[in-house]
């Protein structure tokens, strides 16, 4: 069974990020996200178990997956190779596949071993003004493996940062604040109701969480996911200023709709719902930044 102290399920660790904070860094991505944007660009974040991934182009149907499973955890199902619950992520079914038509998301990671990997590359951190970013999925649904993570990373004197939805307890929000140097806080709708009808939860407490790291001298960036028929209003616009000002953030990044991680729903065999919904560009939202500068914000792509 994995201790939530001393162990994490990530599903990725990405070296030389230059997107995801000051300088070169290190993106460790956390599997499990209380959140369920139909945009999602990483839904294999979504779930906080092992999950196979199954590329139906390099498949044969040769079924030696199904066969080697110790768990039974794979079968067909009108021709698609689907994982249960029983899934462990013991990664036999990956190996053994001919075709390597199998993939596996999320793998148990120490304290230890995330370090190690971070430090492989503390000099580029100290060259650039980089450091360590923790990403998902949610870090909060890791708080106690993050809080370990976070000291042994500060023992070292590395800069870190923490890309959240901002979705969790106040405590538990609490908990890793002294630790963090940076907020890439999500924003994703700023009516509660709105924002609860199309990704699951309500915003009252992720603005509650917000507030209380601009209150406590923490530097907070607001990431806006721009959304056809879902946030790209200008009237949109102001709502979010109106909120982000109660919030008492100031420095907004605003990130226009893509279709870069469709495939993965693919792979995952869930639906994905923005099939023909168009991408948006930067010159598509001229004037909804402008709504923002007018206010006051640094706003930018």
């Amino acid at each position: 069974m994995n201790d939530m102290q001393n162990t994490g399920l990530l599903f990725n660790i990405q070296k030389f990020s230059t997107n995801d904070g000051p300088g070169i860094r290190t993106n460790i991505f956390f599997k499990g996200c209380p959140l369920h944007c139909p945009w999602c660009s990483n839904p294999e974040s979504q779930s906080a178990v092992p999950q196979i991934m199954w590329d139906r182009t390099k498949c044969i149907h040769c079924l030696h997956c199904v066969q080697v499973c110790p768990y039974g955890a794979l079968s067909e199902q009108e021709g698609t190779i689907v994982s249960n619950n029983n899934c462990t992520g013991c990664g036999t079914c990956v190996a053994e596949c001919p075709q390597q038509a199998l993939t596996l998301s999320g793998k148990l990671y120490t304290v230890e071993e995330v370090v190690q990997i971070c430090l492989q590359d503390k000099a580029f951190y100290e060259e650039s003004g980089g450091g360590v970013t923790l990403s998902g999925g949610e870090p909060l649904m890791h708080a106690g493996f993050a809080e370990k993570l976070l000291r042994a990373l500060k023992s070292e004197n590395i800069h870190t940062a923490i890309e959240t939805t901002g979705f969790s307890g106040a405590q538990t929000f609490a908990q890793l604040m002294p630790l963090l140097d940076l907020y890439l806080f999500d924003c994703k709708h700023y009516d509660s109701k709105r924002h609860a009808e199309v990704i699951g939860v309500p915003n009252e407490q992720i603005l509650v969480n917000m507030r209380t790291a601009v209150e406590a001298g923490k530097q907070v960036i607001v990431r806006i996911p721009v959304i056809p028929n879902f946030n790209n209003s200008l009237n949109d616009a102001s709502g979010f200023c109106r909120v982000l000002k109660k919030a008492g953030a100031n420095r907004v990044n605003l990130l226009p709709f893509h279709q870069f991680g469709e495939k993965k729903y693919e792979f995952l065999c869930m639906p994905y719902f923005l099939h023909k919904v168009p991408a948006l560009h930067e010159s598509d939202l001229q004037e909804f930044q402008q709504v923002f500068l007018d206010n006051g914000f640094d706003c930018y792509f």
